[in-house]
């Protein structure tokens, strides 16, 4: 992991650490600009939409056109969409090239660009199709987020808030405290670079002891549960739901289902109720999408069994708990609290 303070430097060291090699690359139609000149570049379109196997099929022609080699390196330059489908498509072709993830949302940043997984959705299932490849490095470059939109950021705190909260009880407390002083604003301070830098920390230390989700990582699990399924309802109905406020709904649920079987403090639950209700707003999924909500966690990776709900729940802030499954009249008791904020 490299942490750089400006395109400049990001450039500077993209040139001095792969010269010699064919580096292409792999951005979406916002970040382009931040590929270094005289990098041959394939354009994408934005959004989960395009998280498919044509955009996969896509990056492949891309590289067979421009002869790409075993020693090629695949720069992959915007969100999550783009370091989820260039990292799979560089794991795939000719059985694996080196890629490199340079994110330029809070969210790739944070998640999506850290941890070695790369896929894309198919049938209706987020990330169905996946594979397990480490990027040879990534770069963050906090700099970046100035020009994104409020919920642009949201969406990534979310993920930091699920970080905190399977992992570190004080960053949890440390975190809504920058929702409460306004320092979630402010994201080209010394204040905002740190928290982001111990939120990736505590995502490369849990992935970088089960590289392949066997153990411990399934507590990053916590949350995408019932968020997937919440993000996948959206796609299908053409809305957008990004994907930090599906997870922070999805938080939500799954917390109530925590102080419901696991005895976790309520005081954790009316927080981040509070915190979805003031900054995220409510959930435009509701009681009529119900059966289709719980169709889509049955159909979850995560599970194990066929019919067979898998979650990860916490007893408290920092004590998460993997492999937890709740029966199908508890799972709908959380979604009816969650639609009820």
């Amino acid at each position: 992991m490299i942490f750089a303070k400006n395109t400049d430097e990001v450039s500077a060291m993209l040139s001095a650490g792969y010269r010699g090699r064919q580096v292409l690359a792999v951005a979406d139609v916002n970040t382009a600009a931040f590929v270094p000149r005289g990098v041959e570049t394939l354009v994408m379109p934005c959004g989960e939409e395009h998280k498919n196997i044509e955009s996969v099929e896509q990056i492949w022609d891309f590289l067979h056109a421009h002869e790409a080699t075993r020693d090629t390196v695949l720069l992959c330059t915007g969100g999550g969409t783009v370091t989820d489908t260039g990292g799979f498509a560089a794991a795939t072709y000719k059985r694996g090239i080196d890629y490199l993830n340079i994110p330029t949302t809070l969210l790739a940043m944070v998640d999506a660009s850290t941890g070695g997984k790369t896929g894309f959705n198919r049938n209706g299932v987020k990330n169905e199709i996946g594979c397990f490849k480490q990027p040879a490095e990534t770069v963050i470059c906090t700099a970046l987020l100035n020009t994104l939109p409020r919920e642009e950021i949201l969406s990534g705190f979310a993920e930091m808030m699920k970080h905190a909260l399977v992992a570190d009880k004080r960053e949890y407390v440390r975190l809504l405290a920058m929702l409460e002083d306004g320092s979630l604003q402010h994201t080209e301070s010394a204040e905002f670079a740190d928290a982001v830098k111990r939120s990736i920390a505590i995502k490369e230390r849990i992935a970088g002891a089960d590289p392949e989700d066997r153990g411990i990582r399934k507590t990053l699990n916590f949350g995408h549960t019932a968020g997937h399924a919440l993000e996948a309802a959206a796609i299908s109905k053409g809305r957008v739901l990004r994907h930090g406020y599906a997870v922070m709904q999805g938080m939500v649920a799954e917390l109530y289902l925590s102080a419901l079987k696991e005895g976790m403090p309520h005081e954790i639950l009316q927080q981040m109720s509070s915190v979805m209700r003031e900054y995220y707003g409510r959930a435009e999924c509701g009681c009529n999408d119900m059966k289709e909500l719980l169709r889509l966690m049955r159909s979850d990776k995560k599970n194990k069994t066929a019919g067979e709900t898998n979650f990860t729940l916490l007893a408290d802030a920092g004590k998460p708990l993997t492999d937890r499954h709740a029966g199908e009249k508890e799972t709908e008791e959380a979604l009816e609290y969650l639609f009820s904020i």
